[in-house]
């Protein structure tokens, strides 16, 4: 069996379920595991585990899901997934001789009342941090703050967030100080009404302050409508989605800008085609988009994003991520302009006419297809330790 799955505890899988074979690399399965997650409304997650047979098991495919409470703890959520992939096991184990090896149990359910939800699928979180820390000749302390609110049906999709950060850093050089000084504040909602399978109509809200980008405040209220090639019930495995929005923008800004405003009303829309692929053969997200500002059409961006696994042969894998924009949008830019101390520690923004970024690399493995033993000692890489997934 091949796990391909980046979130789970796979030595764990493997301590738990000893009657089959794992494999390193998915053209030696004969069995492909593959797992997707999206998020719940009620801040969980759902699994979704897709068993693809492959060679003698060809055609015999299952789909399974498992779904997991914000509150449940990573052991919780570890014996929970391997009770779901034993289940969906069991249609493969019972075409082979170790079926009779086998023990299947049955537990009595307990009765239990019905449980209302007094809060009517509303979640609220509240989280903050600070961080200080310093140096003879520097300081560094930020502190930052979120709130956010969120319902989530089936039918209908409401998601609001406040946030508040503040940053100053303190440095002493050459016998002079230079104090830095960042502060932001914003607010994000959206709310979204399913259609069909296909189509969705919402609104997208934002209300911002930012000394970076020079923006005393700012509201954005944008109407939307998204159309989704495939059905949304896929969207685990497969996604392609139009999105259009337009919008009004209220500025007020900081600083006189470079043409001469300092508050403006703006209209504006933007269209966005996002594609997401997770196949047996690799995963796939790219997003291409698009917007511009009414009262001048040269006032506009694109922005690409993407990320690129393959497997391309047996052990062989690739990968790529990368993004850029093309900008012709910056209205907020300073008359005043930026000194060399706001320049260097990113303070202000800058007139820039593109941005982009490329990483890309491979693996290669080879040797014995199998990987079913388990060995902690000195941590899993050999250097000591252990390793927080923090998702």
């Amino acid at each position: 069996m091949y796990i391909d799955c980046g979130l789970c505890d796979i030595d764990y899988i493997r301590t738990e379920i000893t009657f089959v074979n794992y494999v390193r690399d998915r053209k030696e399965a004969q069995i492909h595991l593959l797992v997707t997650t999206q998020s719940t409304g009620s801040g969980g997650k759902e699994y979704t585990i897709a068993f693809i047979g492959q060679g003698v098991f060809e055609g015999v495919n299952d789909t399974q899901t498992f779904i997991t409470d914000r509150t449940d703890t990573s052991d919780e959520i570890r014996v929970g997934l391997v009770m779901v992939l034993k289940i969906g096991l069991m249609s493969y184990v019972a075409k082979t001789p170790i079926s009779e090896r086998i023990k299947i149990d049955y537990t009595e359910p307990r009765t239990e009342d019905i449980q209302v939800d007094r809060w009517n699928n509303w979640i609220f979180r509240i989280s903050g941090s600070g961080s200080f820390k310093g140096e003879e000749s520097y300081r560094s302390n930020s502190l930052d703050g979120t709130f956010s609110a969120a319902r989530i049906t089936s039918d209908f999709k409401t998601s609001m967030s406040l946030r508040a950060e503040l940053e100053r850093e303190d440095y002493h050089y050459d016998g002079g100080d230079i104090k830095s000084t960042s502060e932001s504040f914003s607010f994000n909602g959206l709310f979204v009404k399913s259609l069909s399978e296909h189509w969705s109509v919402g609104a997208f809200v934002r209300a911002d302050s930012s000394s970076y980008e020079n923006v005393k405040f700012a509201v954005s209220p944008q109407p939307a409508v998204e159309y989704n090639l495939f059905p949304y019930s896929q969207s685990t495995r497969r996604q392609l989605t139009f999105l259009y929005r337009i919008g009004f923008n209220a500025v007020r800004y900081r600083e006189e800008t470079i043409y001469n405003k300092t508050e403006e009303n703006l209209l504006q829309e933007a269209l966005s085609i996002t594609l997401s692929l997770k196949e047996k053969w690799g995963t796939v997200s790219t997003s291409l988009s698009g917007s511009h500002y009414f009262h001048d059409f040269s006032k506009n961006r694109i922005n690409f994003f993407g990320i690129v696994s393959l497997q391309l042969l047996k052990g062989l894998n690739l990968f790529a991520i990368g993004g850029g924009s093309r900008i012709h949008d910056q209205l907020a830019l300073p008359k005043g302009g930026a000194t060399l101390e706001e320049v260097l520690l990113r303070r202000k923004l800058i007139e820039t006419g593109y941005n982009y970024f490329v990483s890309v690399g491979f693996s290669y493995s080879f040797g014995s297809i199998f990987t079913n033993v388990v060995n902690p000692r000195f941590g899993s890489s050999g250097y000591g330790g252990m390793n927080i997934i923090i998702d």
